[in-house]
């Protein structure tokens, strides 16, 4: 995982079963649950509708002929 300022950077491995909106819906299902949890007053301040972090959309991408070293490089120097 590599975070900017305004997105995220992830290299997951997951069952084949598992489709990737439903990972990526799991992922922000559960961080805005702590997050919120966490800091509710921080977030009251910056967000109108409550319980609301992310955005709707994500973007998702597979990778072929790159080792995991590469990918996780690439990850690492974004931002």
């Amino acid at each position: 995982m590599e975070t900017e300022k305004n997105h995220i950077h992830y290299m997951i491995e997951a069952e084949p079963k598992k489709t990737v909106s439903k990972i990526v819906n799991l992922i922000k299902s559960y961080t805005t649950y702590y997050i919120w949890k966490k800091y509710p007053n921080n977030l009251q301040k910056q967000f109108w509708r409550k319980h609301t972090f992310w955005t709707d959309g994500y973007f998702a991408c597979s990778v072929g002929n790159v080792s995991e070293e590469m990918l996780i490089k690439y990850i690492e120097n974004q931002g």
